[in-house]
């Protein structure tokens, strides 16, 4: 596949990435950083608005006739991006127990984390069935064997696989979605990128997506998804840069 747009846009950030204010940066990552935690977790269900994830993350107030579940999600998706940002500062690489430990954040005073399931899993709606116990054990095995191998691959590509091929196999009970949509933007991330969010109101173009992968090894319209997401992002960055000009 390839991005060739990508890879010219991403040129020209890092020309100019340096030479934003850090209270223009600051303020863009805080914001992007509310917006991914209420997308990822209002595509699996969640019910707080943005305006309440905002006031649980900055403020630490509770909601009021929210379940204390849903406050834990918000709360424990955004200790987990910043767990996986601090990961990259250190330079350790994704791995299983980076990937177990991402899970355990996320599912903190919700259920056990950082397990793998020992039951079968059905997704409703979708025309893929994750593999039993017995076979998702030798295909998480596969994957990180793949995940070592890959590192040569096209970026968006190489995100787009780590995201589509994790879920595709469902390792968890749970909190499969938030976990591959981390390792995503870790992706992206190590590698110099910016994160993305996919916004809840394309979730169902976002599932289409993933089952194309799931049910026909067919990457592209993820992968072209993902491309998209991060030239919005490179986008916004140099549409900055020429305000600040």
């Amino acid at each position: 596949m390839g991005y060739p747009e990508i890879v010219r846009k991403k040129a020209l950030y890092d020309q100019v990435k340096d030479k934003l204010p850090d209270i223009t940066v600051n303020s863009y990552v805080k914001a992007f950083e509310l917006e991914y935690t209420h997308n990822s977790t209002a595509i699996e269900g969640n019910t707080l608005t943005l305006l309440e994830t905002k006031v649980v993350l900055e403020e630490g107030l509770s909601v009021g006739g929210k379940m204390l579940r849903e406050i834990y999600e918000v709360i424990n998706h955004n200790k987990a991006y910043q767990y996986i940002k601090a990961c990259i500062h250190d330079g350790k690489p994704l791995d299983e127990g980076m990937i177990k430990d991402i899970h355990a954040v996320l599912t903190e005073n919700i259920m056990v984390g950082g397990v793998y399931r020992n039951v079968e899993v059905y997704i409703s709606g979708a025309s893929h069935t994750p593999p039993p116990p017995n076979e998702m054990y030798q295909q998480v095995k596969n994957f990180y064997a793949d995940l070592a191998d890959k590192s040569t691959a096209d970026i968006i590509e190489l995100a787009a696989w780590t995201h589509a091929e994790f879920v595709r196999i469902h390792p968890f009970a749970d909190g499969n979605g938030r976990t591959s949509r981390l390792i995503m933007n870790y992706q992206l991330l190590a590698n110099g990128y910016l994160p993305v969010s996919i916004a809840k109101e394309t979730r169902l173009d976002y599932f289409n997506a993933l089952e194309a992968y799931a049910v026909h090894r067919d990457l592209k319209p993820f992968a072209d998804m993902v491309a998209s997401l991060e030239e919005q992002q490179l986008d916004r960055y140099l549409g900055m840069m020429g305000r600040q000009a």
